[in-house]
């Protein structure tokens, strides 16, 4: 069990991060078959394809830990806008002790690797990169949507109820006590964030795992799923164009969406629109009668009435 105990400084200090070589590791090992979110079959089927003419077999083996892989490979991302390229430069620049620190813990077979921990380094980011260009970076635009809009219901949450409301339904793992984040894990650890506070990474082949970084030099994170991960390679459902022609284009994609009720979050990531755009449809097409609420704990969530459902048919 991994305790993170806050201070009032430290819960003023929680923050949020996007982190495309987190993503990179994760669907590495989503190919390895170590997790993976039923919802990846298209992206794994394409990846699968790819892999065995990519050299990336020392990245893989690293991959294949079952208990730690390493910090180093994945440097916590400075906030949501976070590249690749500054990770990768990030890596690079890890002093070899803490390369070799970090690579002694890994639980896998690393033989292959050069004795030497500078040029082991230098070989796995070369082969982190080849992996990133390759397998996830065709894919990212429709990644970070996900990814933001994950961010921007917690961060909504975050500024409404404090790091309570922010963590509340991260992970089956996570719970908040008094002031202390408890992550139910094998390893033992109490680690007080002070200053340093927490970031937040939420990641789309995350699923069903959550990590956290605690080791030192690096910026205390908890990596979770992000929510919706199921929807993430599923195209919306074009709506009716003379539909369309009578609402406009925004409001009749999101009354052919709600087939189900769904929050303004969800919708705005399942539709590629912004959150104030879709709440501000939202709330137009419920005071004409087309849509109803209805609360989820503190979720509000819409759904068609059945005015809504007969304009659809018609």
């Amino acid at each position: 069990m991994i305790e993170l105990v806050l201070t009032a400084e430290s819960a003023n200090r929680v923050r949020f991060g996007i982190s495309p070589l987190d993503e990179t590791m994760g669907a590495m090992q989503t190919l390895l078959g170590r997790r993976g979110h039923p919802s990846h079959l298209p992206w794994l089927r394409e990846a699968a394809a790819k892999l065995p003419d990519l050299p990336i077999d020392d990245f893989a083996r690293v991959m294949s830990a079952r208990h730690y892989i390493t910090d180093f490979l994945s440097p916590p991302p400075t906030g949501p806008e976070t590249t690749a390229s500054a990770q990768l430069a990030e890596i690079r620049r890890t002093p070899p002790d803490q390369v070799a620190h970090e690579l002694s813990k890994v639980d896998a077979n690393l033989s292959g690797l050069p004795e030497d921990p500078a040029e082991a380094r230098d070989l796995l980011s070369e082969q982190m990169e080849i992996a990133w260009t390759e397998l996830v970076e065709p894919h990212w635009p429709r990644v970070r949507r996900f990814l933001v809009a994950d961010i921007e219901e917690r961060s909504r949450r975050l500024a409404a109820g404090g790091i309570a409301l922010a963590l509340e339904g991260i992970h089956p793992r996570v719970r908040l006590v008094d002031d202390v984040v408890v992550i139910e894990m094998k390893e033992r650890s109490r680690v007080h964030l002070g200053r340093r506070g927490l970031l937040l990474i939420p990641g789309v082949f995350a699923w069903p795992s959550v990590g956290v970084i605690t080791m030192e030099p690096w910026q205390p994170s908890l990596l979770y799923p992000a929510r919706g991960v199921a929807e993430l390679w599923s195209d919306p459902e074009r709506p009716p164009g003379a539909l369309a022609g009578v609402l406009g284009r925004t409001k009749a994609a999101l009354l052919t969406t709600l087939n189900e009720p769904a929050s303004t979050t969800e919708l705005a990531r399942r539709l590629d629109f912004s959150a104030p755009t879709v709440s501000r449809h939202l709330t137009a097409m419920r005071a004409a009668g087309l849509l109803d609420t209805r609360r989820r704990g503190r979720e509000v969530r819409y759904l068609r009435t059945e005015l809504g459902d007969a304009l659809l048919r018609a």
